[in-house]
């Protein structure tokens, strides 16, 4: 959430964070301490804002999130600011696990998938799941990108205009040192015909488990797609491309701290947020996008 918070705010965003979770660190470490927010707390919080009627966004970004009453409210306060601001964009980031070794497994309770399936996605305008939870939230296992093209299509349906595929284990065109991801854009003219826009970038493959990155991408494609509304492939390079700026250097700094020969450890692998300010703000497009 910091990352996210940190990242919108060098990029011009007035930011209002709500914390779900306050902990020592990240989840990454071997010990963390903190607290969890509820959803009487988080609807409390709400409260105030629309007492001093501030509760006008023209966004909403979410991310992990482990309780079920939780997310519900998330999903009643977005239909109640969409009413105060019919233009708001809600940017769902539907974290609920992952794939290691090709096997996926969910890293949240189970009773997740139903609420954001049934509730959250729906009244989502862009959403960023992984391969494994593009699976989840669809029941349909992605084998080829012609699959992968069909879940978004299957996602589109649900509510989101769109869809991004932050990561697949998908075989890269550049070879096995690259990591696919795949975007979907439609856009319903006033005549009622569709247009649907589709990307794939491929990113250079970085040799270290990060925490944060999915964070960081939600709220990369936030501020690129409000800068390029109509245009998800240089959305999508700005975003691959600054990310790919930030993890080289976070790298890079690790290795440098373990020592030659040790692995970097999760302090060491912290995302250097600060130090790459100047690739956030203008990110020089080192990653392409092809249209498919």
């Amino acid at each position: 959430k910091e990352y996210s918070c940190v990242l919108l705010q060098v990029l011009g965003f007035e930011v209002d964070t709500v914390n779900s979770v306050q902990f020592s660190n990240h989840t990454g470490y071997a010990h963390w301490k903190g607290q969890v927010l509820n959803s009487d707390e988080l609807h409390e919080l709400y409260e105030g804002l629309k007492l001093n009627k501030v509760n006008r966004y023209d966004y909403v970004l979410t991310g992990y999130t482990r309780d079920t009453s939780f997310l519900a409210m998330v999903v009643d306060i977005v239909q109640e600011l969409k009413q105060q601001n019919s233009d708001l964009v809600y940017v769902c980031d539907p974290v609920m696990g992952d794939k290691w070794n090709g096997e996926g497994s969910m890293y949240v309770p189970k009773d997740l998938l139903p609420v954001y399936r049934d509730k959250v996605v729906p009244v989502a305008d862009i959403i960023t799941p992984n391969q494994f939870e593009a699976e989840l939230l669809t029941g349909r296992k992605i084998y080829t990108e012609k699959d992968a093209l069909e879940v978004m299509d299957m996602l589109h349906a649900m509510g989101p205009e769109t869809v991004v595929i932050t990561s697949s284990d998908l075989q890269a065109p550049l070879g096995n040192d690259y990591l696919i991801a795949l975007g979907s854009h439609r856009k319903t003219k006033a005549d009622g015909t569709r247009i649907t826009q589709r990307i794939r970038v491929e990113s250079p493959k970085v040799d270290a488990v990060f925490v944060g990155t999915g964070d960081l991408f939600a709220a990369m494609l936030l501020a690129w797609t409000h800068k390029h509304p109509n245009n998800l492939k240089v959305a999508c390079e700005k975003t691959v491309s600054a990310m790919q700026h930030v993890l080289q250097r976070t790298i890079k700094s690790a290795k440098v701290q373990a020592g030659e020969g040790n692995k970097p450890n999760s302090a060491q692998l912290e995302l250097r947020m600060v130090q790459s300010k100047k690739d956030i703000e203008n990110p020089e497009i080192i990653v392409k996008a092809t249209v498919l």
